[in-house]
């Protein structure tokens, strides 16, 4: 596995990445909510860059995996500011943005700075979800104790519960991606399972419909869920990448 390297990053964060040399375009791996680097879906397309002789970038965003920070600081223009900072030192030349659940959403923003993106693969992408999942979903109970105390906890079927601050709603609302154009000069991939119960295909369908590229695709496979890390479905991911790519 590839030694992790660190920078310090916009706001001091420090922010800790791995980064493979092979041929370009650089594939880069964005993680999704409270995910990290060392998830599955990262490192399998570590090892399958390496064989490829592909250039790969996997990363952090601060209150992450091996980032500095504390999560319940983060909110998403952050972590993107976080990735694109990384991406920006750690590679040059092109690059293949690909976003996992919330690293989807990141993806979509990260192709406005960066001019040098030359494919995009969405798996399980989750553009604007802290308006449309977390927000939209509050009670009213919920949404006095947002701003009274700053944050809620919500259950999570991975483990501890998730805790919305009022910062990610409200930062949330400065980085929508599916209320503004959003262009994509470049092949687009979108992957998502049937049976995911963190974003639902309607998402998948309102992303395929509002992206502006010459060739975007949209592949729902029956039956996987939001991991989306069956050896089929990393498979997928791969051809995906590789016809990105090219």
């Amino acid at each position: 596995m590839t030694d992790i390297s660190y920078l310090d990053g916009p706001g001091g964060r420090r922010l800790a990445y791995a980064y493979t040399e092979g041929a370009g375009p650089c594939v880069v791996f964005l993680s999704g909510y409270k995910s990290d680097m060392e998830g599955t879906k990262a490192v399998h397309l570590e090892a399958w860059a390496r064989a490829e002789g592909r250039a790969y970038l996997r990363l952090d965003y601060s209150g992450h995996g091996r980032s500095g920070g504390v999560f319940e600081d983060g909110c998403i223009g952050e972590w993107a500011e976080d990735a694109q900072a990384v991406i920006e030192a750690a590679t040059s030349g092109p690059v293949v943005l690909v976003g996992s659940s919330m690293g989807g959403w990141i993806g979509c923003l990260l192709t406005r700075p960066l001019r040098r993106v030359v494919g995009f693969v969405g798996i399980a992408a989750a553009p604007d979800f802290t308006e449309d999942a977390f927000w939209a979903g509050f009670d009213a109970d919920e949404r006095t104790a947002l701003a009274r105390d700053g944050q809620v906890a919500l259950p999570s079927e991975y483990g501890d519960p998730y805790i919305v601050t009022r910062k990610l709603i409200e930062d949330g609302r400065e980085n929508l991606v599916l209320r503004t154009p959003l262009r994509m000069d470049y092949p687009v991939r979108l992957l998502q399972g049937t049976e995911d119960g963190s974003v639902r295909r309607d998402t998948a369908l309102a992303l395929l419909d509002h992206i502006d590229s010459p060739d975007v695709r949209l592949t729902l496979v029956k039956g996987a869920d939001h991991r989306f890390s069956e050896p089929e479905c990393l498979a997928l991911i791969e051809r995906a990448i590789a016809e990105v790519a090219g």
